[in-house]
Formats: C-alpha cells, sequence, structure tokens
C-alpha cells in the first residue's frame, strides 16, 4: 500500500519516531546525544515549534511535538541530514543511518498530549536502562519533575492540566508518570487510521475539513491586527479583550482571535495565551466552544468569516502551506 502525505497545518502534534538503520546505534556516547540535542534547540528557534517530550535511545528517537507555519518535514530533513553528517564524519561510517523515512503520527491533542508524554519519559523504563525515568539523562523528564526549566521543552500546557500551582502540577505529573510504569508497550499508540491519525473518527474528519477550509497561505498579520478587526466587527471594547476580569464578551472575543489567528497567521494557542496573558489551556477551552458555537449559529459564521476576509484583504502572503 502506498505511504499517504504527510498533513500539515499549524497546531498540529506529531508523534515522531526516527529509528536507527538496520536497528543499530544513532548514538554511541555522550556527544553525540548532547549534539542532537543541539540542533534540536537551535532548529526551535528557526522553525518555531513547541517540543513537550523526547527520548533519546540509543538506537531510536521519540519527539512529541507541535508544529507551527512551517511544516515537519523541513525540520526533521534538516535534522536527520545534519546530524547523519556528522556521525558519518566523526565515526568513519558511510551510507544511512536512519531507518527510511521517520514516523510521525498526526495525534488528536485533547485526548492524547498528556498519555504521549508519560509514554515518551517512560521509554528506558520499559528497555531496562533505568528502574526510574529521572535517572535516565537523555530525556525530557527530569525538566518537568525539577527546578531547573530546560528551554527546549515546553512543560507548561501539560502541568497547567494539573493546576494552577506549578509545585502542585509538578507533584502530580510525576505521580501521573510514575502510576504509569507498569503498562509497557502501548500497541493502542501505533494502530493508526488512515496510515497516519492516532485519535477518533471526529478528529480525523476534523482534520480533512479543516485543511478544506484553510487557505493555501498564511498571512503576515500581526495578533494586534487581529484584535482591531475583531473588536470593530463585534462592537467588543479592545479593552475588554485584554481585561483580565471575567467577562463572557470579552473571552469570546479571545476566542475567535485565537481561532483567527491560529487561521490565517499560523499563530499557536501559547502565543495567543501570552498576547493576553491568558492561560493557553483557557484560551484552549475558548476557541473549542468556539467551534461549537460556528457549527450551531450561521449568523455567527459570517461574521467570522467576514472578519477573516477584511484581514487578509489587509495583508500580504506570507507562506504557502
Amino acid at each position: 500500500m502506498p505511504r499517504k502525505p504527510r498533513i500539515h497545518f499549524p497546531g498540529a502534534l506529531y508523534h515522531v519516531i526516527a529509528r536507527g538503520n538496520r536497528r543499530e546505534k544513532i548514538f554511541r556516547d555522550e556527544k553525540d546525544y548532547q549534539l542532537y540535542l543541539d540542533f534540536l534547540r537551535e532548529y526551535k528557534d528557526h522553525y518555531g515549534f513547541y517540543l513537550y517530550a523526547y527520548t533519546l535511545m540509543p538506537n531510536h528517537v521519540h519527539l512529541l511535538i507541535e508544529v507551527g507555519q512551517y511544516p515537519l518535514s523541513g525540520l526533521m530533513q534538516n535534522l536527520q541530514f545534519r546530524y547523519t553528517r556528522n556521525f558519518n564524519i566523526k565515526y568513519k561510517n558511510y551510507g544511512h543511518l536512519f531507518q527510511g523515512r521517520y514516523k510521525a503520527i498526526l495525534c488528536e491533542k485533547d485526548s492524547y498530549l498528556l498519555e504521549l508524554s508519560a509514554y515518551i519519559h517512560l521509554n528506558a523504563v520499559r528497555a531496562g536502562l533505568v528502574n526510574d525515568p529521572i535517572k535516565y539523562r537523555w530525556c525530557s523528564y527530569r525538566s518537568y519533575v525539577r527546578e531547573r526549566k530546560d528551554d527546549l521543552v515546553e512543560r507548561d500546557l501539560l502541568l497547567a492540566q494539573f493546576s494552577a500551582n506549578k509545585n502542585v502540577a509538578v507533584r502530580e505529573y510525576e505521580r501521573f508518570v510514575k502510576g504509569r510504569m507498569g503498562q509497557g508497550h502501548r500497541e493502542d499508540f501505533y494502530e493508526l487510521k488512515d496510515q497516519r491519525f492516532l485519535g477518533e473518527e471526529a478528529f480525523v474528519d476534523n482534520v480533512h475539513r479543516q485543511l478544506n477550509q484553510e487557505p493555501p497561505f498564511l498571512y503576515d498579520i500581526s495578533l494586534g491586527q487581529i484584535v482591531s478587526e475583531v473588536s470593530l466587527a463585534l462592537h467588543l471594547p479592545t479593552d475588554l479583550l485584554y481585561s483580565l476580569t471575567r467577562n463572557r464578551q470579552g473571552a469570546l472575543g479571545r476566542a475567535v482571535t485565537g481561532y483567527v489567528g491560529r487561521k490565517l497567521g499560523g499563530y499557536q494557542i501559547k502565543a495567543t495565551a501570552e498576547h493576553f496573558h491568558r492561560d493557553p489551556v483557557v484560551i484552549s477551552q475558548g476557541i473549542k466552544r468556539l467551534e461549537n458555537k460556528l457549527k450551531e449559529e450561521k449568523g455567527f459564521v459570517k461574521a467570522v468569516a467576514d472578519i477573516e476576509q477584511s484581514l487578509i484583504q489587509k495583508s500580504r502572503r506570507k507562506i504557502l502551506i
């Protein structure tokens, strides 16, 4: 059966698995592991992705990545080519280091983000390399349960799902992960729909619908511009959208801004949350409520479409998706 093409859209969450050719080692010493992480850190600035979890094993890699406007393919092609070139020079090796094309599973974020992070963090435990994930150095688990934060890993969104108090959230996440130490291999994480999707049928349908509805270009537009357009179209004072008080209309304006920003400008939820000084989880929930509202109220669909059209007319195309 031919391989399906990669799917890309801003905010897509992928479980990436890259294995060594013939299952041979891709990391032979500590400097190899560190070099791979250094390349990832460098590319994070360039490609604008969020890395929620990783584990580097001797002969394979697990990454849990949310992409922005740039497709995953660009990151992985450059990362693997560059690492392979350095590895081959160092060890006087020839040929392919990695086994064919990496696997990229498009995941339903709300259902699988937490579970996949735990699964990835426990990889070295399942392999018998350590008996506690905190003991494995080449894994992002330490950045979650220790005070020293790793700028490579985006941990706030996951921790916020346990508690607004960081100390409580860290303890709860640690308990969450360790509670899954006896699970072993999770075959259900590899049972895919349409060879590419980890999620329910509704998620698969929504991805296809989203791809059909979104314009082929992102636009060079700021969140501030979107806020102004939303404020004008919905007759909401701009100050209300930025207010830190609880207000239903202000929350609606922020949700529309996040929805339109993601669709036209490729802004991820975290960027919108930072713009409004709000919790990413709250913004995410607001956008989800908005999407339900758009399914039920045709009049509001037109209002949002008018906002999008007005912004498109005032902006220039930035990048082909």
